[in-house]
């Protein structure tokens, strides 16, 4: 030091070159050198240990602010590091002491959240286990895939813990997925064995039914009643036709039994098969019944035939005088239809149709008797013809402002923004309108073809 030329509290010049003089154990250290003069070079370096102080600071404050505090462990090793060769002239000593008191506190805090850490894994760790030997395929699955997401959102544990910990997780998990896995293979495989077997007999019914084909074929068009030898042709022929169709007809029956004890397939392929076989076996059949005279009888599901007896009670609700109770009964009906539950193929659409229209008709009905009731007192005194009049005033007058209120809707539709959703709910709310106006105008015509009979 006797050789410096020019000496700071914490550095030195010396030989043109800036120093640092050593602290705790680490030696003088060279951080630059002297551009113009050793006062400039010195006081240059002095001031850079503000940059030093100011990454001390921010270190801390952010660690203040933080919420997940532990993050800024590796930060502040990092600093440290930086700190003990960052070129600059000051007291690093206290810098330095403020990062280890710092690096304590973050210690400490690492330490308790991986033991809360710890303790919510062991939680969901045995969760997992607990329900990963469950055969329910779809809410386990989902269950533990809840778990997991836990799992994943939860902060480490202490090293010497995690790896243990996360093997067992992680075999519970993929053992059940394992054995998920399997057990669909061999469903799938079952599954083929079954479209294999409904595939089998689609082929025998549609052999069955080109066997009926070739035979009719053979059958003569015209019979020549002249020809004896044309006769015994067409003999033989119609017999070789009926007994193919005889042995078809058991076949197919046979085939139907067999059908109906292959199981089940997923419904989109059940849906396409069954149309095939259907296709088929109807073919059999109706060939056999005509050949035979015999009129199958129509089967009607027990719920589309009480949908028939709901119709025909509401239809004759509709030409009820006493509309009000006729409405009444109407609404009884509505919830009961709400509660018949027939899969969309049974859907009778006509007799659904009969049914919401003779509803409709009697709403409609309804709605302007009450209007007419509450403008009209006397409305009882008046003649046929007048009660038609007025009615059929009163209906135009409604019809009028529906469609008006319609077109408004419609144009507000267009005019906003919308997604697939609300565009459902609008469009349902406008065609229900739409339907509305549609009887009203029935009711009117009705009214007028009765006031023109006056």
């Amino acid at each position: 030091m006797e050789q410096a030329q020019l000496v700071d509290e914490y550095g030195y010049v010396k030989d043109g070159k800036v120093f640092l003089s050593g602290y705790l154990s680490y030696p003088d250290r060279q951080i630059g050198e002297v551009k113009r003069t050793e006062q400039e070079a010195l006081d240059y370096f002095k001031n850079r240990f503000t940059i030093a102080e100011n990454k001390v600071n921010q270190l801390e404050q952010e660690v203040e602010e933080a919420q997940n505090k532990g993050s800024y462990l590796t930060k502040l090793v990092q600093l440290r590091k930086k700190l003990v060769s960052f070129d600059a002239i000051g007291n690093f000593v206290p810098l330095l002491n403020r990062l280890d008191a710092q690096e304590e506190v973050l210690i400490d805090l690492i330490r308790k959240n991986q033991l809360k850490n710890l303790e919510i894994k062991r939680a969901l760790l045995a969760e997992a286990e607990s329900i990963a030997d469950s055969s329910d395929w779809k809410d386990t699955a989902d269950k533990l895939q809840e778990v997991k997401s836990k799992w994943i959102k939860t902060g480490p544990v202490d090293k010497d813990l995690d790896a243990t910990i996360e093997t067992r997780f992680t075999e519970a998990l993929d053992g059940f997925f394992q054995r998920r896995r399997e057990f669909f293979n061999e469903q799938n495989k079952v599954i083929q064995e079954r479209l294999d077997k409904y595939e089998s007999l689609i082929q025998q019914a549609d052999r069955a039914v080109r066997s009926v084909y070739e035979a009719d074929r053979s059958r003569p068009f015209k019979r020549d009643q002249t020809d004896p030898e044309a006769i015994e042709r067409a003999a033989i022929a119609e017999e070789r036709y009926m007994k193919a169709l005889t042995e078809a007809y058991h076949l197919i029956r046979n085939l139907n039994n067999e059908w109906k004890e292959v199981g089940e397939v997923p419904i989109k392929k059940s849906g396409k098969i069954l149309k095939r076989f259907r296709r088929s076996t109807k073919t059999v059949f109706d060939k056999y019944n005509l050949a035979r005279g015999i009129q199958p009888k129509v089967r009607i599901d027990p719920r589309v035939e009480q949908q028939m007896k709901m119709a025909d009670e509401a239809e004759r609700l509709a030409k009820q005088s006493n509309i009000t109770a006729a409405a009444d009964r109407a609404k009884e009906l509505l919830n009961q239809w709400k509660e018949i539950k027939i899969p969309f193929k049974l859907v009778d659409k006509q007799v659904s149709d009969r049914f919401r229209a003779a509803c409709d008709k009697i709403f409609e009905l309804n709605y302007l008797e009450r209007v007419i009731t509450r403008k009209y007192p006397a409305f009882e005194l008046k003649s046929r013809s007048e009660q038609l009049r007025t009615k059929i005033r009163e209906m135009e007058y409604l019809i009028r402002r529906e469609k008006s209120d319609l077109a408004l809707a419609m144009s507000n539709v267009d005019s906003m923004g919308r997604n697939e959703e609300m565009d459902k709910m609008i469009m349902g709310k406008i065609n229900t309108q739409k339907r509305k106006i549609a009887m009203k105008e029935v009711i009117l015509t009705e009214f007028n073809k009765e006031l023109s009979q006056y």
